[in-house]
Protein backbone atom coordinates (compact mmCIF):
# COMPACT_ATOMS: atom_id res chain seq x y z
CA UNK A 1 0.00 0.00 0.00
CA UNK A 2 0.95 3.24 0.20
CA UNK A 3 -0.03 5.96 2.38
CA UNK A 4 -3.58 7.26 1.78
CA UNK A 5 -4.58 3.77 1.09
CA UNK A 6 -2.67 2.32 4.03
CA UNK A 7 -4.46 4.61 6.19
CA UNK A 8 -8.03 3.55 5.08
CA UNK A 9 -7.52 -0.16 4.95
CA UNK A 10 -5.93 0.76 9.10
CA UNK A 11 -9.25 2.23 9.85
CA UNK A 12 -11.17 -0.72 8.40
CA UNK A 13 -8.99 -3.04 10.44
CA UNK A 14 -10.25 -0.71 13.61
CA UNK A 15 -13.42 -1.00 13.24
CA UNK A 16 -13.60 -4.64 12.34
CA UNK A 17 -11.17 -5.83 15.02
CA UNK A 18 -11.81 -3.84 18.05
CA UNK A 19 -15.26 -3.47 18.37
CA UNK A 20 -15.69 -7.48 19.64
CA UNK A 21 -17.62 -7.76 15.96
CA UNK A 22 -16.63 -11.68 14.22
CA UNK A 23 -17.59 -11.65 10.76
CA UNK A 24 -18.36 -14.56 8.90
CA UNK A 25 -16.26 -16.84 5.99
CA UNK A 26 -17.90 -15.56 3.43
CA UNK A 27 -16.95 -16.95 -0.27
CA UNK A 28 -18.58 -14.99 -3.90
CA UNK A 29 -20.75 -17.87 -5.38
CA UNK A 30 -19.91 -19.47 -8.69
CA UNK A 31 -22.36 -18.21 -11.25
CA UNK A 32 -22.62 -17.92 -15.05
CA UNK A 33 -20.20 -19.58 -17.88
CA UNK A 34 -19.97 -23.38 -16.03
CA UNK A 35 -16.38 -24.43 -16.39
CA UNK A 36 -15.96 -21.72 -19.26
CA UNK A 37 -14.02 -18.44 -19.01
CA UNK A 38 -14.61 -15.93 -16.53
CA UNK A 39 -14.60 -12.88 -19.08
CA UNK A 40 -17.74 -15.47 -21.02
CA UNK A 41 -19.81 -14.97 -17.27
CA UNK A 42 -22.00 -11.61 -16.90
CA UNK A 43 -20.82 -11.07 -13.57
CA UNK A 44 -17.26 -10.05 -15.06
CA UNK A 45 -18.11 -8.50 -18.20
CA UNK A 46 -16.76 -5.62 -17.25
CA UNK A 47 -13.12 -7.07 -18.09
CA UNK A 48 -13.90 -6.34 -21.47
CA UNK A 49 -14.24 -2.54 -20.62
CA UNK A 50 -10.11 -2.99 -20.62
CA UNK A 51 -9.70 -4.02 -24.00
CA UNK A 52 -9.57 -7.74 -23.26
CA UNK A 53 -10.81 -10.64 -25.23
CA UNK A 54 -11.35 -14.80 -24.75
CA UNK A 55 -7.74 -14.98 -26.67
CA UNK A 56 -5.11 -12.27 -26.37
CA UNK A 57 -1.54 -11.66 -27.45
CA UNK A 58 0.51 -11.05 -25.35
CA UNK A 59 3.72 -9.11 -27.25
CA UNK A 60 3.25 -5.43 -27.71
CA UNK A 61 5.59 -3.38 -29.31
CA UNK A 62 4.04 -1.16 -31.51
CA UNK A 63 1.89 -4.14 -32.80
CA UNK A 64 0.06 -7.18 -30.81
CA UNK A 65 0.96 -10.54 -31.32
CA UNK A 66 2.24 -13.82 -29.86
CA UNK A 67 3.56 -17.18 -31.44
CA UNK A 68 4.39 -18.74 -27.90
CA UNK A 69 2.15 -21.34 -26.14
CA UNK A 70 -0.98 -20.53 -24.99
CA UNK A 71 -1.39 -19.62 -21.23
CA UNK A 72 -4.36 -19.85 -18.88
CA UNK A 73 -4.82 -17.18 -16.22
CA UNK A 74 -6.96 -18.01 -13.43
CA UNK A 75 -8.70 -16.81 -10.53
CA UNK A 76 -7.10 -17.59 -7.23
CA UNK A 77 -10.07 -17.14 -5.28
CA UNK A 78 -11.56 -19.50 -7.31
CA UNK A 79 -9.26 -21.30 -9.40
CA UNK A 80 -11.73 -20.82 -12.32
CA UNK A 81 -10.04 -20.14 -15.56
CA UNK A 82 -10.18 -16.10 -16.32
CA UNK A 83 -9.31 -15.56 -19.80
CA UNK A 84 -6.11 -17.09 -22.13
CA UNK A 85 -3.09 -15.48 -23.41
CA UNK A 86 -0.42 -16.60 -26.39
CA UNK A 87 2.94 -15.96 -24.90
CA UNK A 88 6.16 -14.55 -26.44
CA UNK A 89 8.40 -16.69 -28.10
CA UNK A 90 12.04 -16.08 -27.63
CA UNK A 91 12.17 -14.79 -32.04
CA UNK A 92 9.13 -12.93 -30.69
CA UNK A 93 11.57 -11.24 -28.01
CA UNK A 94 14.71 -10.89 -29.93
CA UNK A 95 12.39 -8.22 -32.71
CA UNK A 96 10.75 -6.46 -29.41
CA UNK A 97 14.29 -5.58 -28.62
CA UNK A 98 15.44 -4.59 -32.41
CA UNK A 99 12.10 -2.74 -31.95
CA UNK A 100 12.77 -0.93 -28.35
CA UNK A 101 16.52 0.10 -29.50
CA UNK A 102 15.19 1.59 -32.88
CA UNK A 103 12.50 3.75 -30.74
CA UNK A 104 15.40 4.74 -28.50
CA UNK A 105 16.57 6.56 -31.35
CA UNK A 106 13.60 8.71 -31.36
CA UNK A 107 13.20 8.96 -27.74
CA UNK A 108 16.37 10.17 -26.22
CA UNK A 109 16.10 13.26 -28.40
CA UNK A 110 12.95 14.32 -26.90
CA UNK A 111 13.81 16.55 -24.31
CA UNK A 112 12.68 15.82 -20.62
CA UNK A 113 9.96 17.65 -20.10
CA UNK A 114 8.57 16.42 -22.39
CA UNK A 115 9.00 13.42 -22.22
CA UNK A 116 7.17 14.01 -18.68
CA UNK A 117 4.69 15.24 -20.34
CA UNK A 118 4.05 11.85 -21.85
CA UNK A 119 4.58 10.25 -18.46
CA UNK A 120 1.51 12.58 -16.82
CA UNK A 121 -0.54 11.47 -19.92
CA UNK A 122 0.01 7.78 -19.07
CA UNK A 123 -0.77 8.80 -15.04
CA UNK A 124 -4.07 10.52 -16.40
CA UNK A 125 -5.01 7.65 -18.87
CA UNK A 126 -4.50 5.26 -15.59
CA UNK A 127 -6.68 7.34 -13.56
CA UNK A 128 -9.68 6.60 -15.89
CA UNK A 129 -8.82 2.66 -15.44
CA UNK A 130 -7.98 2.61 -11.96
CA UNK A 131 -11.17 0.88 -10.70
CA UNK A 132 -11.08 -1.21 -13.70
CA UNK A 133 -7.65 -1.92 -13.37
CA UNK A 134 -7.72 -2.32 -9.52
CA UNK A 135 -10.88 -5.02 -9.73
CA UNK A 136 -8.95 -7.13 -12.63
CA UNK A 137 -5.47 -6.76 -9.89
CA UNK A 138 -7.81 -8.28 -7.19
CA UNK A 139 -9.60 -10.86 -9.52
CA UNK A 140 -6.47 -12.45 -11.10
CA UNK A 141 -3.48 -12.01 -8.40
CA UNK A 142 -6.32 -12.57 -5.48
CA UNK A 143 -5.88 -9.19 -3.34
CA UNK A 144 -8.85 -7.54 -1.45
CA UNK A 145 -10.27 -4.65 -3.82
CA UNK A 146 -8.70 -1.91 -1.64
CA UNK A 147 -4.99 -3.08 -2.26
CA UNK A 148 -6.02 -3.71 -5.82
CA UNK A 149 -7.37 0.04 -6.26
CA UNK A 150 -4.42 1.37 -4.01
CA UNK A 151 -1.88 -0.19 -6.04
CA UNK A 152 -2.92 0.88 -9.18
CA UNK A 153 -3.27 4.21 -7.58
CA UNK A 154 0.63 3.65 -6.64
CA UNK A 155 1.47 3.80 -10.01
CA UNK A 156 -0.50 7.27 -10.84
CA UNK A 157 1.38 8.65 -7.85
CA UNK A 158 4.56 7.53 -9.57
CA UNK A 159 3.46 9.29 -12.82
CA UNK A 160 2.94 12.23 -11.02
CA UNK A 161 6.75 11.85 -9.15
CA UNK A 162 8.27 11.19 -12.48
CA UNK A 163 6.72 14.56 -14.37
CA UNK A 164 8.07 16.74 -11.70
CA UNK A 165 11.38 15.07 -11.75
CA UNK A 166 11.58 15.61 -15.63
CA UNK A 167 12.39 18.56 -14.92
CA UNK A 168 14.69 18.32 -12.28
CA UNK A 169 17.41 15.82 -12.84
CA UNK A 170 20.67 16.61 -13.66
CA UNK A 171 24.27 16.44 -12.30
CA UNK A 172 26.78 18.60 -10.53
CA UNK A 173 29.20 21.38 -11.39
CA UNK A 174 32.57 21.02 -9.31
CA UNK A 175 35.36 23.38 -9.02
CA UNK A 176 38.44 22.68 -11.25
CA UNK A 177 41.66 23.13 -9.61
CA UNK A 178 42.85 24.10 -13.42
CA UNK A 179 42.27 27.54 -14.22
CA UNK A 180 40.26 27.90 -17.58
CA UNK A 181 38.22 24.70 -16.80
CA UNK A 182 34.79 23.74 -16.41
CA UNK A 183 34.17 20.28 -14.27
CA UNK A 184 31.06 18.53 -14.41
CA UNK A 185 28.52 15.77 -14.92
CA UNK A 186 26.66 15.21 -17.57
CA UNK A 187 23.48 12.41 -16.76
CA UNK A 188 22.39 10.31 -20.20
CA UNK A 189 20.10 7.50 -21.00
CA UNK A 190 20.96 4.15 -20.81
CA UNK A 191 19.18 2.76 -24.06
CA UNK A 192 16.94 -0.18 -23.45
CA UNK A 193 16.07 -1.06 -20.00
CA UNK A 194 14.05 -4.52 -19.14
CA UNK A 195 11.74 -4.98 -16.26
CA UNK A 196 10.89 -8.49 -14.48
CA UNK A 197 8.77 -8.38 -11.42
CA UNK A 198 6.59 -10.76 -9.52
CA UNK A 199 3.10 -11.38 -9.25
CA UNK A 200 2.45 -9.93 -5.57
CA UNK A 201 2.66 -6.58 -7.02
CA UNK A 202 2.37 -6.15 -10.50
CA UNK A 203 1.37 -2.99 -11.13
CA UNK A 204 3.17 -1.26 -8.78
CA UNK A 205 6.63 -2.27 -9.52
CA UNK A 206 6.54 -1.49 -12.97
CA UNK A 207 5.09 1.57 -11.97
CA UNK A 208 8.14 2.60 -10.14
CA UNK A 209 10.12 0.88 -12.95
CA UNK A 210 8.42 2.27 -16.03
CA UNK A 211 8.02 5.85 -15.24
CA UNK A 212 11.14 6.83 -13.70
CA UNK A 213 12.89 4.87 -16.49
CA UNK A 214 10.78 6.69 -19.32
CA UNK A 215 11.49 10.50 -18.49
CA UNK A 216 15.30 9.38 -18.09
CA UNK A 217 15.09 8.30 -21.55
CA UNK A 218 15.00 4.67 -21.73
CA UNK A 219 12.64 2.55 -23.71
CA UNK A 220 11.23 -0.37 -21.55
CA UNK A 221 10.89 -4.05 -22.34
CA UNK A 222 8.48 -5.13 -19.50
CA UNK A 223 7.98 -9.29 -18.91
CA UNK A 224 5.15 -8.84 -16.23
CA UNK A 225 4.46 -12.19 -14.14
CA UNK A 226 3.38 -15.36 -16.10
CA UNK A 227 0.42 -15.69 -13.68
CA UNK A 228 -1.17 -12.18 -14.14
CA UNK A 229 -0.49 -11.50 -17.98
CA UNK A 230 -4.06 -10.46 -18.27
CA UNK A 231 -3.14 -7.43 -16.34
CA UNK A 232 -0.09 -7.37 -17.84
CA UNK A 233 -1.77 -6.76 -21.70
CA UNK A 234 -4.37 -4.65 -19.86
CA UNK A 235 -2.17 -1.87 -18.10
CA UNK A 236 0.68 -1.80 -21.98
CA UNK A 237 -3.23 -1.31 -23.95
CA UNK A 238 -3.00 2.35 -21.75
CA UNK A 239 0.30 3.10 -22.18
CA UNK A 240 -0.44 2.30 -25.98
CA UNK A 241 -3.10 4.88 -25.88
CA UNK A 242 -1.21 7.53 -24.68
CA UNK A 243 1.99 6.77 -27.48
CA UNK A 244 -0.28 6.58 -30.43
CA UNK A 245 -2.16 9.15 -29.63
CA UNK A 246 1.36 11.41 -29.44
CA UNK A 247 2.48 9.67 -32.79
CA UNK A 248 5.20 7.68 -30.57
CA UNK A 249 6.52 4.23 -31.18
CA UNK A 250 5.05 1.84 -29.67
CA UNK A 251 8.34 0.35 -28.85
CA UNK A 252 8.95 3.02 -26.70
CA UNK A 253 6.94 0.41 -23.96
CA UNK A 254 7.04 -2.97 -24.91
CA UNK A 255 5.33 -5.79 -23.54
CA UNK A 256 6.07 -9.63 -23.45
CA UNK A 257 4.31 -12.04 -21.67
CA UNK A 258 6.54 -15.06 -21.23
CA UNK A 259 8.22 -17.98 -18.93
CA UNK A 260 11.88 -18.23 -17.78
CA UNK A 261 12.88 -18.21 -21.39
CA UNK A 262 12.47 -15.21 -21.89
CA UNK A 263 13.40 -14.01 -18.35
CA UNK A 264 16.68 -15.87 -19.29
CA UNK A 265 17.09 -14.40 -22.05
CA UNK A 266 16.76 -10.63 -20.71
CA UNK A 267 19.45 -11.30 -17.74
CA UNK A 268 21.96 -12.31 -21.02
CA UNK A 269 21.46 -9.75 -23.46
CA UNK A 270 23.61 -7.16 -23.43
CA UNK A 271 21.17 -5.20 -25.76
CA UNK A 272 19.39 -4.95 -22.27
CA UNK A 273 21.85 -2.14 -21.01
CA UNK A 274 19.71 -2.14 -17.33
CA UNK A 275 17.68 -4.89 -15.92
CA UNK A 276 15.29 -4.67 -12.79
CA UNK A 277 14.64 -7.92 -11.25
CA UNK A 278 11.94 -8.24 -8.67
CA UNK A 279 11.32 -11.90 -6.92
CA UNK A 280 12.70 -14.08 -4.90
CA UNK A 281 16.17 -13.96 -3.52
CA UNK A 282 17.07 -17.34 -5.36
CA UNK A 283 16.09 -16.39 -8.42
CA UNK A 284 17.55 -13.10 -8.52
CA UNK A 285 20.66 -14.80 -7.36
CA UNK A 286 20.92 -16.53 -10.74
CA UNK A 287 19.58 -13.32 -12.81
CA UNK A 288 22.56 -11.15 -11.18
CA UNK A 289 24.86 -13.81 -11.82
CA UNK A 290 23.86 -13.64 -15.28
CA UNK A 291 23.55 -9.91 -15.96
CA UNK A 292 27.30 -9.61 -14.25
CA UNK A 293 28.71 -12.36 -16.39
CA UNK A 294 28.38 -9.14 -19.28
CA UNK A 295 28.88 -6.77 -17.07
CA UNK A 296 25.76 -5.60 -17.44
CA UNK A 297 23.23 -2.86 -14.92
CA UNK A 298 21.01 -4.49 -13.10
CA UNK A 299 18.76 -3.03 -9.89
CA UNK A 300 17.64 -6.70 -7.33
CA UNK A 301 14.79 -6.47 -5.61
CA UNK A 302 14.48 -9.65 -3.71
CA UNK A 303 13.12 -10.99 -0.53
CA UNK A 304 12.90 -10.10 3.04
CA UNK A 305 12.64 -11.89 6.38
CA UNK A 306 11.28 -9.06 8.01
CA UNK A 307 11.07 -8.07 11.89
CA UNK A 308 9.20 -5.78 14.26
CA UNK A 309 10.79 -5.21 17.83
CA UNK A 310 8.11 -4.14 20.40
CA UNK A 311 9.85 -2.25 23.32
CA UNK A 312 8.85 -2.50 27.11
CA UNK A 313 7.12 1.11 26.77
CA UNK A 314 5.40 0.42 23.32
CA UNK A 315 1.64 1.56 22.19
CA UNK A 316 0.41 -2.03 22.21
CA UNK A 317 -2.78 -1.32 20.37
CA UNK A 318 -0.59 0.33 17.64
CA UNK A 319 1.64 -2.58 17.92
CA UNK A 320 -1.70 -4.96 17.13
CA UNK A 321 -3.08 -2.91 14.66
CA UNK A 322 0.24 -2.88 12.58
CA UNK A 323 1.22 -6.51 12.81
CA UNK A 324 -2.14 -7.57 11.78
CA UNK A 325 -1.45 -5.10 8.56
CA UNK A 326 1.49 -6.02 7.77
CA UNK A 327 1.39 -9.89 8.50
CA UNK A 328 -2.06 -10.68 7.17
CA UNK A 329 -2.44 -7.70 4.42
CA UNK A 330 -2.13 -9.51 0.66
CA UNK A 331 -2.18 -13.23 2.58
CA UNK A 332 1.06 -12.60 3.71
CA UNK A 333 2.66 -12.55 0.40
CA UNK A 334 4.75 -8.93 0.89
CA UNK A 335 8.28 -8.63 0.52
CA UNK A 336 7.56 -6.74 3.00
CA UNK A 337 5.43 -8.41 5.19
CA UNK A 338 6.47 -8.90 8.61
CA UNK A 339 7.14 -12.69 9.00
CA UNK A 340 9.13 -12.25 12.82
CA UNK A 341 7.39 -10.84 15.59
CA UNK A 342 10.30 -9.75 18.59
CA UNK A 343 8.64 -9.10 22.12
CA UNK A 344 10.08 -7.44 24.83
CA UNK A 345 9.79 -10.38 27.60
CA UNK A 346 8.02 -7.65 30.16
CA UNK A 347 4.60 -7.67 27.39
CA UNK A 348 5.09 -10.74 25.66
CA UNK A 349 1.85 -12.29 27.10
CA UNK A 350 -0.23 -8.96 26.32
CA UNK A 351 0.46 -8.70 22.87
CA UNK A 352 0.09 -12.54 21.72
CA UNK A 353 -3.46 -12.74 23.36
CA UNK A 354 -4.26 -9.38 22.04
CA UNK A 355 -3.02 -10.46 18.57
CA UNK A 356 -4.72 -13.78 18.86
CA UNK A 357 -7.75 -12.16 19.49
CA UNK A 358 -7.33 -9.50 16.14
CA UNK A 359 -6.77 -12.80 14.25
CA UNK A 360 -9.90 -15.00 15.22
CA UNK A 361 -11.73 -12.05 13.52
CA UNK A 362 -9.99 -11.46 10.59
CA UNK A 363 -12.68 -11.36 7.82
CA UNK A 364 -11.49 -14.04 5.18
CA UNK A 365 -13.09 -14.26 1.43
CA UNK A 366 -13.46 -13.52 -2.34
CA UNK A 367 -11.01 -10.50 -2.73
CA UNK A 368 -13.73 -8.45 -4.80
CA UNK A 369 -16.29 -8.88 -1.48
CA UNK A 370 -16.70 -5.64 0.58
CA UNK A 371 -15.62 -5.88 4.06
CA UNK A 372 -13.11 -8.73 3.32
CA UNK A 373 -9.42 -7.91 4.53
CA UNK A 374 -7.83 -11.79 3.60
CA UNK A 375 -8.14 -13.44 0.44
CA UNK A 376 -6.33 -16.56 -1.48
CA UNK A 377 -2.88 -17.23 -1.75
CA UNK A 378 -1.97 -16.93 -5.60
CA UNK A 379 -1.87 -20.38 -6.68
CA UNK A 380 -1.69 -24.45 -5.53
CA UNK A 381 2.55 -24.23 -4.79
CA UNK A 382 2.31 -21.58 -2.36
CA UNK A 383 -0.22 -23.42 -0.40
CA UNK A 384 2.18 -26.36 -0.77
CA UNK A 385 4.76 -23.82 0.36
CA UNK A 386 2.33 -23.07 3.28
CA UNK A 387 1.85 -26.79 4.37
CA UNK A 388 5.35 -27.49 4.50
CA UNK A 389 6.55 -24.59 6.56
CA UNK A 390 3.84 -25.69 8.49
CA UNK A 391 4.88 -28.96 8.67
CA UNK A 392 8.75 -27.80 9.27
CA UNK A 393 7.33 -25.76 12.28
CA UNK A 394 5.97 -28.61 14.36
CA UNK A 395 9.27 -31.32 13.31
CA UNK A 396 11.14 -28.23 15.10
CA UNK A 397 9.13 -28.10 18.26
CA UNK A 398 6.81 -25.08 17.07
CA UNK A 399 3.55 -24.11 19.25
CA UNK A 400 0.89 -23.25 16.41
CA UNK A 401 -1.30 -20.33 18.32
CA UNK A 402 -3.61 -19.77 15.38
CA UNK A 403 -4.50 -20.99 12.46
CA UNK A 404 -1.99 -23.76 10.73
CA UNK A 405 -4.39 -25.24 8.50
CA UNK A 406 -5.35 -25.21 4.55
CA UNK A 407 -8.98 -23.92 4.16
CA UNK A 408 -11.00 -26.43 2.33
CA UNK A 409 -13.35 -24.16 -0.28
CA UNK A 410 -13.05 -23.19 -3.83
CA UNK A 411 -9.16 -21.11 -4.20
CA UNK A 412 -5.78 -21.34 -2.58
CA UNK A 413 -6.96 -20.47 0.52
CA UNK A 414 -5.22 -20.87 3.51
CA UNK A 415 -5.65 -20.09 7.56
CA UNK A 416 -3.40 -16.50 8.52
CA UNK A 417 -0.93 -18.67 10.90
CA UNK A 418 0.89 -17.42 14.38
CA UNK A 419 3.33 -19.06 15.61
CA UNK A 420 5.51 -19.63 19.33
CA UNK A 421 7.77 -21.83 20.99
CA UNK A 422 10.65 -22.00 18.36
CA UNK A 423 14.22 -20.72 18.78
CA UNK A 424 15.13 -16.90 17.06
CA UNK A 425 17.65 -19.29 15.27
CA UNK A 426 15.51 -22.06 14.06
CA UNK A 427 15.81 -22.69 10.65
CA UNK A 428 12.42 -21.96 9.54
CA UNK A 429 12.77 -18.73 11.10
CA UNK A 430 15.41 -18.12 9.27
CA UNK A 431 13.78 -18.58 6.04
CA UNK A 432 11.25 -16.48 4.28
CA UNK A 433 8.29 -18.48 3.56
CA UNK A 434 5.97 -16.21 1.10
CA UNK A 435 3.03 -17.23 3.27
CA UNK A 436 0.64 -15.82 6.41
CA UNK A 437 2.86 -17.15 9.13
CA UNK A 438 4.04 -15.02 11.65
CA UNK A 439 7.25 -16.48 14.30
CA UNK A 440 6.48 -14.97 17.90
CA UNK A 441 9.82 -14.20 19.63
CA UNK A 442 10.47 -13.52 23.56
CA UNK A 443 13.86 -11.20 24.02
CA UNK A 444 15.01 -9.14 27.37
CA UNK A 445 16.40 -5.91 25.70
CA UNK A 446 16.19 -3.83 22.80
CA UNK A 447 19.82 -5.10 21.88
CA UNK A 448 18.66 -8.28 21.96
CA UNK A 449 16.37 -7.63 19.60
CA UNK A 450 18.59 -5.20 16.68
CA UNK A 451 21.08 -8.82 16.92
CA UNK A 452 18.12 -11.16 16.28
CA UNK A 453 16.82 -8.62 13.43
CA UNK A 454 20.49 -8.40 11.65
CA UNK A 455 20.92 -12.09 11.73
CA UNK A 456 18.75 -13.20 9.04
CA UNK A 457 20.14 -13.35 5.01
CA UNK A 458 18.07 -10.53 3.89
CA UNK A 459 17.65 -7.09 4.68
CA UNK A 460 14.91 -5.30 3.33
CA UNK A 461 12.43 -4.18 5.76
CA UNK A 462 11.75 -3.39 9.44
CA UNK A 463 10.62 -1.73 12.77
CA UNK A 464 10.62 -0.72 16.13
CA UNK A 465 7.55 -0.03 18.45
CA UNK A 466 9.19 2.16 21.25
CA UNK A 467 8.48 5.90 23.28
CA UNK A 468 11.96 5.85 24.18
CA UNK A 469 14.25 8.38 21.99
CA UNK A 470 17.72 6.46 22.59
CA UNK A 471 16.26 3.10 21.86
CA UNK A 472 14.53 4.76 18.29
CA UNK A 473 18.01 6.65 17.41
CA UNK A 474 19.68 3.04 17.80
CA UNK A 475 17.72 1.29 15.79
CA UNK A 476 18.05 4.26 13.13
CA UNK A 477 22.28 4.37 13.70
CA UNK A 478 25.00 2.44 12.94
CA UNK A 479 24.74 -0.80 15.47
CA UNK A 480 20.77 -0.52 14.40
CA UNK A 481 18.90 -2.33 11.92
CA UNK A 482 20.58 -3.16 9.05
CA UNK A 483 17.58 -3.24 6.60
CA UNK A 484 17.47 -1.05 3.62
CA UNK A 485 14.23 0.42 5.37
CA UNK A 486 13.76 1.10 8.87
CA UNK A 487 10.77 1.89 10.32
CA UNK A 488 9.85 3.42 13.94
CA UNK A 489 5.75 3.30 15.07
CA UNK A 490 5.01 1.76 11.72
CA UNK A 491 4.24 -1.57 10.17
CA UNK A 492 7.18 -2.99 8.05
CA UNK A 493 4.91 -2.67 5.02
CA UNK A 494 3.72 0.94 3.73
CA UNK A 495 6.20 2.35 2.13
CA UNK A 496 5.93 5.93 0.39
CA UNK A 497 7.17 6.72 -3.20
CA UNK A 498 9.41 9.32 -2.29
CA UNK A 499 11.68 7.10 -0.50
CA UNK A 500 14.04 4.72 -2.23
CA UNK A 501 12.62 1.30 -2.12
CA UNK A 502 14.85 -1.31 -1.96
CA UNK A 503 17.00 -3.65 0.68
CA UNK A 504 20.88 -4.72 1.90
CA UNK A 505 22.10 -8.45 1.77
CA UNK A 506 20.19 -10.96 0.27
CA UNK A 507 17.69 -8.65 -0.78
CA UNK A 508 20.12 -7.40 -3.64
CA UNK A 509 21.21 -3.94 -2.98
CA UNK A 510 19.07 -2.19 -5.60
CA UNK A 511 16.75 0.68 -4.88
CA UNK A 512 13.49 1.95 -6.73
CA UNK A 513 10.64 4.52 -6.43
CA UNK A 514 12.04 8.02 -5.03
CA UNK A 515 15.09 9.82 -3.91
CA UNK A 516 17.92 9.52 -6.11
CA UNK A 517 16.90 5.82 -7.77
CA UNK A 518 16.83 7.79 -10.95
CA UNK A 519 20.57 7.54 -11.34
CA UNK A 520 20.36 3.65 -11.69
CA UNK A 521 18.24 4.67 -14.89
CA UNK A 522 21.04 6.88 -16.54
CA UNK A 523 24.83 6.77 -17.30
CA UNK A 524 26.76 9.78 -16.22
CA UNK A 525 30.13 11.16 -17.49
CA UNK A 526 32.11 13.33 -15.84
CA UNK A 527 33.33 16.39 -18.53
CA UNK A 528 35.89 18.60 -18.34
CA UNK A 529 35.41 21.46 -19.75
CA UNK A 530 38.72 23.97 -21.09
CA UNK A 531 38.09 26.85 -22.17
CA UNK A 532 41.22 29.04 -22.27
CA UNK A 533 44.43 28.64 -24.35
CA UNK A 534 46.23 26.65 -22.33
CA UNK A 535 46.80 22.82 -21.27
CA UNK A 536 47.53 22.60 -17.60
CA UNK A 537 47.59 19.28 -15.85
CA UNK A 538 45.90 17.82 -12.69
CA UNK A 539 47.86 17.83 -9.96
CA UNK A 540 50.20 20.15 -11.02
CA UNK A 541 52.26 17.69 -13.31
CA UNK A 542 54.73 19.11 -15.49
CA UNK A 543 55.25 17.11 -19.11
CA UNK A 544 56.98 19.05 -21.41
Amino acid sequence: FIVHEESRTMSILRGVLFTGRKIAWSVRAMSGGGNGLLINDPKYSWIRELGLQENNPGVFDGTWRGSGQVLTSESPATGRPIANVYKGSLDDYDSVVKNAQEAWKTWRDVPGPKRGDIVRQIGDAMRDKRDLLGKLLSLEVGKILPEGIGEVQEYIDMCDYAVGLSRMFGGRIMPSERPGHWLLEQWNPLGVVGVINAFNFPVAVFGWNQSVSTVCGNTTIWKGPPTAPLLCIAVTKVIESVLSDNNLPGAVCSTVCGGADIGEAMAKDKRINMLSFTGSTKVGHKVGMLVQERFGKKILELGGNNAIIVDEDADLEMVVRSVLFAAVGTAGQRCTTTRRLIIHDKVYDEVLSRLSKAYSQITIGDPLDDGVLYGPLHNKTAVENFEKAIDEVKSQGGTIEYGGKSIDCPGYYVEPTIVTGLSHDADIVQKETFAPILYVLKCSNVEEGIKWNNEVDQGLTSSIFSRSLDKVFQWMGPAGSDCGIVNVNIPTSGAEIGGAFGGEKATGGGREAGSDSWKQYMRRSTCTINYSTELPLAQGIKFE
